[in-house]
């Protein structure tokens, strides 16, 4: 073949994520030899006199980009899943699966979880006369009388852990609520990333990620990644083809900083965990919070599940409830200094948002911490400063 490409043949020592990811699957340039694939940013590729591809793998971009599909087939071995998408942002992502449901359909959608999610799918589901069933999935009973009044659905989302509250969600008990709904289960892994949790091993059908988030880690980048169990079914190909004809693809520049960000995931993944057990232990004792949501707590109501579907970890991302109300909680955010005050999460440097102020239903004493990979010692301090 003509010209460059990216060689995506598996290394022989690939077994663990720590090499999958810090090789990229063994990617090379196989023009130039290379060890940093190449950014090709070519959005059409010519034809020979014949009007033959020079490569029958290049015709159009949207298609048609090696860096996507490294990139692609890194997370979709890391998620033990059969195949992968990206797409341009996570709610991309979210759009690309929950338009599979038809007209008339039902989504059973885990309450209390990403605003961007509960906001786009109330609208959708009114828009396109869909029954939609907000519940708290981290309360099996409330899913069990929820799942029994529905008696069939398309979808059941959830979110583990959840985005602010920090809940739990037994994957593999959804799945079999799903089950008996008909329903495919989609889990938004976005907090635990592939390095925490595979729920495509508990028995979901399909695993979102917000790949902004920690798989790229250095707030510069906006993607979506989908992996599915099944890529043979009629789902997973409505999901190809909706990608493709709405055009909803990341462009080879986004997709090369998100091969460089993935290569330190499980270190960065590692180093941002144990800076938030850390942080989550020493606020627990704090005097001037009344409470933490963090799944690697043992008094977290989640905890025992946590520790059968994550591993390693339970995430950078927890949530603190401060005394003294809104005023307290503003207070506080006001006086951090290595905690910078932006939205998102799961990047190198440590974030703090006081979610009431974007979101009206979380109570206005919540600060959501995400911890970066700083000096745990730092941040401790930074927050001990802010509390008084």
């Amino acid at each position: 073949m003509r010209g460059w490409r990216i060689d995506l043949r598996m290394s022989s020592n690939s077994e663990s994520l720590a090499t999958l990811f810090a090789q990229a699957d063994g990617a090379i340039d196989a023009l130039t030899g290379g060890v940093v694939p190449a950014l090709q940013t070519a959005t059409t590729f010519v034809r020979d006199a014949d009007n033959v591809p020079l490569s029958p793998h290049h015709i159009y971009s949207r298609d048609d980009s090696d860096l996507v599909r490294l990139a692609e087939a890194i997370l979709t071995k890391a998620e033990h899943a059969q195949a992968g998408l990206l797409l341009p942002s996570g709610m991309a992502a979210v759009a690309a699966v929950l338009r599979t449901v038809p007209n008339g359909g039902r989504i059973i959608l885990q309450s209390g979880i990403y605003w961007g999610v509960t906001k786009w799918t109330r609208a959708f589901c009114a828009r396109r006369d869909i029954d939609l069933i907000e519940v708290d999935c981290a309360d099996l009973a409330a899913l069990n009388a929820a799942a029994s009044a529905a008696a069939h659905a398309t979808i059941l989302w959830i979110e583990t852990p959840s985005n602010p509250y920090l809940k739990t969600v037994d994957i593999a008990a959804c799945a079999q609520v799903a089950k008996t709904l008909g329903a495919r289960l989609v889990v938004d892994s976005t907090a635990a990333t592939p390095v925490l949790s595979q729920p495509l091993d508990h028995g979901a059908d399909v695993v979102m990620h917000s790949a902004t988030k920690a798989i790229n880690g250095h707030s510069d980048v906006l993607a979506g990644f989908l992996a599915c169990a099944d890529d043979s079914s009629d789902f997973w190909q409505e999901i190809i083809t909706d990608r493709h004809d709405a055009g909803a693809v990341i462009g080879a520049f986004e997709a090369w900083l998100l091969i460089r960000g993935m290569r330190t995931l499980p270190l960065r993944v590692e180093r941002m965990c144990e800076n938030a057990q850390s942080i989550a232990e020493h606020l627990s004792r704090h005097p001037h919070i009344d409470s933490v949501m963090y799944p690697g707590l043992p008094s977290d109501p989640g905890h025992e599940t946590a520790l059968r579907q994550m591993r390693g970890g339970f995430g950078s991302l927890l949530s603190v409830r401060v005394r003294g109300g809104r005023v307290g909680a503003l207070s506080a955010i006001g006086k951090l200094s290595l905690f910078k005050r932006a939205t998102s999460l799961g990047g190198v440097e440590s974030l703090v948002e006081h979610r009431n102020t974007i979101e009206s239903a979380v109570p206005d004493d919540l600060l959501r911490l995400s911890v970066g990979i700083e000096s745990a010692d730092d941040l401790r301090a930074d927050l001990d400063g802010a509390l008084g």
